[in-house]
């Protein structure tokens, strides 16, 4: 029995039964991040599907920039819930990232960076398509050894409360 290798767009595409708000335990897989971001035990953690975070992250104007901490407090609001998996949202940033490519979408995923300013080396292009994407836009990026980080970047986060 042969395995065939899900396509960027099935992973997206792909609900698992999602959105699923759990009861917080410091043993889960996000639970190290959650609780440095406050989670105490029992509070609510919603998983969601793939596509909630593509459809957050189409919406990045030019110029504007969202990061993983800023998508998962879109997402727990809109599931009515303390907190996000900061973990499965990292996983879905990349996937909607490479679904993105694979289908000619291209929605704006050089926007997505990490919590700290970095870029994410897991996109379709890796690092140097970032850093060519965002400079386009105007962004001034700069190197730390083998890493990218966009300047000043907190003055470029978009607001979250229009996606609330």
């Amino acid at each position: 029995m042969s395995y065939k290798k899900k396509t960027w767009k099935e992973k997206l595409e792909n609900d698992k039964d999602y959105p699923k708000i759990l009861s917080f335990e410091p043993t889960f897989p996000c639970g190290k991040t959650l609780e440095k971001l406050g989670a105490k035990r029992g509070d609510s953690v919603v998983i969601t599907p793939p596509i909630d975070v593509y459809e957050i992250m189409k919406k990045i104007p030019k110029g504007e920039l969202i990061t993983l901490n800023q998508i998962c407090e879109i997402l727990a609001k809109k599931y009515g819930s303390k907190f996000c998996c900061t973990l499965t949202t990292g996983i879905y940033i990349t996937i909607s990232a490479n679904a993105s490519v694979e289908t000619g979408d291209f929605i704006p995923y050089w926007r997505t960076i990490k919590n700290n300013g970095e870029l994410n080396e897991k996109y379709p292009g890796g690092l140097e398509k970032q850093k060519e994407l965002l400079e386009k836009e105007d962004h001034i990026l700069l190197k730390r050894g083998k890493k990218y980080f966009v300047k000043d970047f907190q003055n470029k986060l978009i607001d979250t409360s229009k996606f609330i």
